[in-house]
């Protein structure tokens, strides 16, 4: 067990659940080590006979690696979502205590836009060769820019510190989670083929709140050009179609019914 305990920026009762390995962001390693692994075993060298011949291993000798490496990733992704959520509940707390939710809650939305839009971003956290001091500079860029809150800076140079940096997309993950049972709030995403008046979002956002009860709905628009005209809204395991081709998609399926009864 990792105690955190005050880190050098004065961010305490941080506990992680797991001892990981020393070395610098071994996730991340672990990670190109395996997406490159399998490529080198399965490259053509020649055709012969409609049959193409690979160097190294044969495909059949390959298939256990392959699925080591695969289980290697699910236990990557389990070590992350841990970590995420440890964290998490972490941030939370502080916040709590410092009585700033909402203002930790915007800029935990706001990094994890960044991470999600701008992959250079990400990518740079993740390096394993990059030094901390770089990174370090880029987080104080990032929260001089997004304005963020000195207790969102100060936890995030504790994940720095601690090298969990490869699983602050996780982290972001679990934190909107915990912060919506916290405040009764219900996500629901909306795609629609252009960005919806301000009229249909309140509209929107009032139906979903009498449909499912809760305090707060928070709407994460999604632009599918794809829906022709209309949106769909899903939120839980719940959808609703009100999409051009959700209706035509739906005639075409009664159409295909009505020609089997024939």
């Amino acid at each position: 067990m990792e105690n955190l305990g005050r880190s050098s920026h004065g961010c305490s009762h941080f506990q992680d659940a797991f001892d990981l390995p020393a070395p610098r962001c071994w996730l991340s390693i672990m990670a190109a080590q395996i997406v490159a692994g399998p490529m080198s075993a399965l490259r053509p060298v020649r055709a012969t006979a409609g049959r193409s011949f690979f160097r190294g291993q044969s495909l059949r000798a390959a298939a256990p690696r392959v699925a080591r490496q695969q289980r290697q990733l699910t236990t990557m992704r389990f070590l992350y979502d841990a970590v995420g959520a440890q964290y998490a509940a972490a941030l939370v707390d502080l916040a709590q205590e410092k009585n700033n939710l909402d203002a930790v809650h915007a800029d935990v939305d706001a990094l994890s836009t960044l991470l999600r839009e701008s992959p250079d971003v990400k990518n740079f956290l993740d390096n394993p060769i990059i030094t901390p001091e770089k990174k370090r500079n880029v987080i104080q860029s990032i929260a001089k820019e997004a304005g963020l809150n000195p207790d969102t800076v100060t936890f995030l140079n504790l994940v720095l510190d601690k090298d969990r940096l490869v699983a602050l997309e996780e982290i972001c993950e679990s934190f909107e989670k915990r912060y919506c049972q916290l405040t009764d709030t219900q996500v629901a995403v909306v795609r629609s083929p252009s960005k919806l008046e301000q009229e249909q979002t309140f509209l929107v956002a009032k139906k979903l709140q009498e449909l499912t009860g809760s305090k707060n709905i928070k709407m994460k628009p999604v632009i599918d050009e794809s829906l022709i005209a209309g949106f769909i809204i899903e939120y839980g395991s719940s959808q609703i179609d009100m999409s051009v081709k959700g209706q035509l998609d739906k005639i075409s399926q009664e159409l295909e019914n009505a020609s089997f009864a024939f």
